[in-house]
């Protein structure tokens, strides 16, 4: 079937996505542990903050726990910033080199009229569904805006819908698709099948 075979084949790509997070993740917690585990600079750190408080104990360790915790979430902001900019490399490089992803090109599927500016629009298109606006979510809710949080992740639901549900179309082209102009083809999903992306110059 052919929408069964859309299917699989994002569930590659996503674990793809989700085996790049899974390193991240180690990398970003091993960062954080070295934080609080590297003794010396923790100690260097305190002195100075308790030399420079004029005898405020409590305010220097607070400010000392104020800086490891910012750094902690810096640390957790980048790894994914990493991870949405991996994961637009990956699309965009695949579609302009490949015509296809990893995914698809298991599936025999390829993306047709993947030009270059064409295959970064449905990059970025397909990095905001599947990631980068769950990123933003997961960002706002460790800065604590817990109620922002929770209307960037419905949001990113809600794109994440608007962007797979019209595969099971009779045009079988994503929201990715009809922004980008660009249409998946092969084993049973003939050009015949999927309305013909617009040609702009």
């Amino acid at each position: 079937m052919p929408k069964l075979r859309r299917a699989v084949a994002w569930f590659i790509d996503f674990a793809l996505v989700v085996a790049a997070a899974s390193a991240l993740a180690v990398l970003t917690f091993h960062r954080i542990s070295a934080l609080v585990t590297d003794v010396p600079e923790l100690a260097t750190r305190g002195g100075l903050d308790l030399l420079t408080s004029r005898g405020d104990v409590l305010g220097a360790s607070e400010h000392l726990g104020s800086s490891l915790w910012h750094k902690a979430v810096l640390y957790v902001e980048q790894a994914f910033a990493v991870l949405v900019l991996a994961t637009f490399a990956y699309q965009w490089a695949c579609l302009v080199l490949l015509g296809r992803t990893v995914g698809k090109g298991v599936l025999g599927l390829r993306v047709a009229e993947a030009a270059p500016r064409r295959a970064a629009l449905r990059a970025a298109v397909t990095t905001a569904a599947d990631v980068a606006v769950y990123a933003v979510a997961c960002v706002l809710l460790i800065g604590g805006h817990f109620a922002l949080s929770f209307l960037v992740w419905a949001l990113a639901m809600l794109l994440f819908l608007v962007n797979a549900l019209p595969v099971f179309s009779p045009s079988r082209r994503s929201l990715a698709d009809r922004i980008a102009g660009t249409a998946v083809t092969g084993l049973g999903l003939s050009r015949a099948g999927a309305t013909p992306p617009v040609r702009t110059s």
